[in-house]
């Protein structure tokens, strides 16, 4: 049995304020100086950004879907080792499941997935963050008790947001308490609240640099001066232990190497997408993780014997990719001579022969890259349809999709992944896979030992 005290932060929609509330009061419990363990329900890669630019430790993600409703206490204990408190932030509404991602292929129907099924899974007391900005009183109240009536998830308190003044807080407090809720803090509608977005939601906070910790350290302080702090940090601690044993990438692992192959993993600003287990794996596989930035290193790192591309915005910095000109060739040459290559998304713009008209590699068949009108989003029950670095042809993995480009083609002479409203999709090339295909390597995890054998 663990401890853990922990909350989830829920609201009723998209859009309500979960990410300020839950980054400020990250960063609040933290300028307390305690040990925070941040969370988020669901695949976003952005909002764990901030989360660890709040508390200084990994954000990490909580999904039934990618990984399973088995393995979401071991990997929340796992991320919360040695904390003080957990905070969770939600995904969309707090009832919003998988069907709200796109089509999912028997994700499971119903709010699997949802904030509501992770706090259930987590025995976690929730905050409901509530947008009161274009309702009065008893019409917020009524919202909450819907909310707090519908399913089995424990409603433990309110945070009022984008209040207008001190009568239309004493309005909605009022209401919201003759529920018999309390309400646990008021915020008003703020400029410090406001955090800049474009095409896939917020600019993550590895682009943003210093200002994007000036940013989190006002919503801490937003939230300190708003939100009652003692009552929050008491509710976390009422929740019940926890009977599981915390996951263990060491023993995820089906099979651990010798021999120590550094494989290098791409960052920097146009690669900012990455899940923390999926480098604990290969850590735990055999191999030494080594960081690069294909914006900045004019080669790979000494001795690479792997390389490993995650998702970010490529789109955004597709001049500055094309003109590091040197990094291209070599890692073109690294592909071509059948070295192991594992790509996802921007990984796969990176790869392809040009991206908005700019050079990029040219290792997949001849593929162009450009922006598209529209967003692709999803999860995606994929089927490897050939033997590639990671999978073996007939292979079933959970996975999902996130962004607005295209490829032309959209697969390779050889394809990497195919789904039910799919054709075949990606590129597989000697030892060098790619695809749009995001995978959580927890909920496979023999990705990690596949790679670290390639490489040996």
């Amino acid at each position: 049995m663990v401890t853990v005290p922990r909350l989830v932060i829920a609201a009723p929609s998209s859009g309500s304020g979960k990410t300020t509330v839950a980054t400020g009061l990250m960063a609040a419990f933290a300028m307390r100086d305690l040990q925070v363990s941040p969370h988020k329900v669901g695949p976003d890669y952005i909002d764990p950004g901030y989360h660890s630019l709040a508390t200084g430790r990994p954000g990490r993600n909580l999904d039934p879907w990618l990984t399973s409703e088995e393995m979401v206490v071991p990997l929340f204990l796992h991320g919360a080792a040695g904390a003080d408190v957990a905070v969770v932030e939600g995904v969309m509404g707090l009832y919003d499941g998988a069907a709200g991602l796109g089509p999912s292929d028997s994700a499971g129907g119903g709010d699997y997935a949802s904030t509501a099924h992770v706090a259930t899974l987590l025995d976690a007391p929730v905050v409901l963050v509530v947008d009161a900005s274009a309702a009065a009183g008893r019409s917020v109240a009524a919202l909450v008790h819907g909310f707090r009536s519908f399913g089995t998830v424990r409603v433990g308190g309110v945070i009022l947001n984008r209040l207008g003044s001190d009568g239309h807080e004493r309005m909605c407090r009022d209401a919201v308490e003759d529920l018999g809720l309390p309400v646990l803090g008021a915020l008003r509608r703020s400029d410090d609240a406001v955090t800049p977005s474009r095409h896939l939601g917020l600019v993550p906070a590895a682009e943003r640099n210093t200002e994007a910790v000036e940013s989190v350290r006002r919503l801490g302080e937003l939230v300190a001066a708003s939100c009652d702090l003692d009552a929050l940090l008491a509710l976390a601690q009422g929740a019940p232990q926890l009977d599981a044993v915390p996951w263990d990438p060491s023993t995820a692992v089906p099979e651990t190497h010798t021999g120590r192959p550094r494989i290098a993993v791409a960052g920097g600003p146009a690669f900012t997408f990455g899940y923390a287990e999926n480098e604990e794996l290969l850590e735990a596989a055999g191999a030494e993780v080594v960081r690069f930035d294909p914006l900045q290193d004019d080669g790979l790192p000494d001795g690479t014997r792997g390389v490993v591309i995650g998702g970010g915005f490529p789109e955004v910095y597709a001049a500055q990719l094309s003109s590091n000109e040197r990094l291209r060739k070599e890692l073109a040459a690294f592909a071509n001579a059948s070295r192991p290559v594992y790509a996802e998304c921007a990984g796969l713009l990176y790869l392809a022969q040009e991206l908005d008209g700019a050079p990029m590699c040219g290792v997949l068949n001849g593929a162009k890259a450009a922006m598209a009108p529209r967003l692709t989003l999803g999860y995606r029950a994929a089927v490897a349809v050939a033997d590639s670095v990671v999978a073996r042809a007939g292979e079933r993995v959970h996975g999902h999709e996130f962004h607005r480009t295209v490829t032309d083609p959209d697969h390779g002479e050889t394809a990497a992944w195919q789904w039910a409203a799919s054709g075949p999709v990606g590129f597989v090339r000697g030892d060098c896979v790619a695809s749009y295909l995001h995978v959580h390597w927890a909920g496979s995890p023999w990705f990690a030992s596949r790679m670290v054998a390639a490489c040996l």
